[in-house]
């Protein structure tokens, strides 16, 4: 069985990028770049005692994401418990809204986002009553 482990997020500007993400979910950077050859900073994004997995910000090795070109890649959805909290300090960093916040019925409240690279991620808030 081939589990996701691990993954990475290509930036331009790595501090710009560690900030929104730092801010936004918290998470924290271990800089890895005399493993890697390059800018690449680890990226703890929880308890290790809870569900989830860590990953990394790598420096950009190409050209980034055209402006409303349709996905082409992986897109990593993040679970946090207030969508709406979370949406503010996504556009308050510098993120912009890709697809709005909309029910999943009876599951969760789900949406997408840009982040200051023109990366896409996903929220996701758990929510039985959500219509």
């Amino acid at each position: 069985m081939g589990r996701l482990i691990h993954f990475e997020i290509h930036v331009d500007d790595m501090e710009r990028a560690m900030k929104f993400y730092g801010e936004v979910f918290g998470w924290s950077f271990q800089d890895w770049s005399d493993f890697a050859g390059m800018p690449y900073y680890g990226a703890v994004t929880g308890n290790e005692k809870e569900p989830g997995i860590n990953g990394a910000l790598m420096k950009r090795q190409s050209a980034p994401p055209e402006p409303n070109q349709a996905l082409n890649g992986y897109a990593c959805t993040m679970g946090v418990e207030d969508y709406d909290l979370t949406e503010a300090k996504i556009l308050e960093n510098g993120g912009k809204v890709a697809m709005p916040k909309y029910a999943l019925p009876g599951m969760a409240w789900q949406g997408y986002y840009m982040d200051t690279e023109g990366n896409i991620f996903g929220i996701h808030q758990p929510d039985e009553n959500a219509k």
